[in-house]
């Protein structure tokens, strides 16, 4: 679980989400900080392949959310294609970048809780990419770092049924976010 509000410091899992998302632009700004990014994506697929059934990835597509940033940005960062790439397998494991942006849009854990975009909005941005779309999947995986509300993960169902009517879809998340319960803090342990 990660814990929204909070940073790399409160737990495991947001030290590695945190590292999961470190931008780009900080491997020539700060190459040390950086490797920290690569040991997140190697852990995230160790945990993704023990997690996954073997037998099920031979017969699935496995389809990473598209960052915000647009392939031609800078900043773009295909941290879960890396991280779905990285599972190992009996066998080689299908993963296509099938959804890919229109544009770059700003990242959702960077607005304010009301400005986050729609599940339409998100659908409107992503297009499916016709030179990877075959041959069909029997069933598709998508792979997302964080599910926070759901949406991003919604419009790729959303996107990927159009295209593909009839093929199972089920979501894999490294985490899921939580909200931390402060509702006690000020109150000091009661020993019986």
């Amino acid at each position: 679980e990660y814990t929204s509000g909070k940073d790399y410091s409160f737990s495991t899992t947001n030290s590695l989400i945190n590292n999961l998302k470190k931008s780009p632009s900080k491997r020539q700004t700060n190459p040390n900080e950086f490797r920290h990014k690569g040991r997140a994506i190697r852990q995230c697929s160790s945990a993704i392949s023990q997690g996954l059934n073997p037998a099920w990835l031979t017969e699935a597509t496995l389809v990473p959310v598209p960052p915000s940033k647009a392939k031609t940005d800078p900043e773009y960062d295909d941290r879960i294609l890396q991280v779905c790439n990285g599972i190992a397998a009996p066998t080689p494991i299908d993963v296509r970048e099938l959804v890919v942006q229109k544009q770059t849009i700003r990242a959702a854990h960077e607005c304010d809780p009301g400005e986050r975009p729609t599940v339409d909005e998100i659908a409107d941005n992503f297009v499916i990419d016709e030179a990877v779309a075959a041959p069909a999947p029997k069933v598709l995986g998508i792979v997302d770092d964080v599910l926070t509300a759901g949406r991003h993960f919604k419009a790729m169902q959303r996107i990927l049924q159009n295209r593909f009517p009839g093929v199972p879809i089920v979501g894999i998340f490294i985490a899921r976010r939580i909200f931390p319960n402060d509702a006690f803090a000020d109150f000091d342990a009661i020993e019986f």
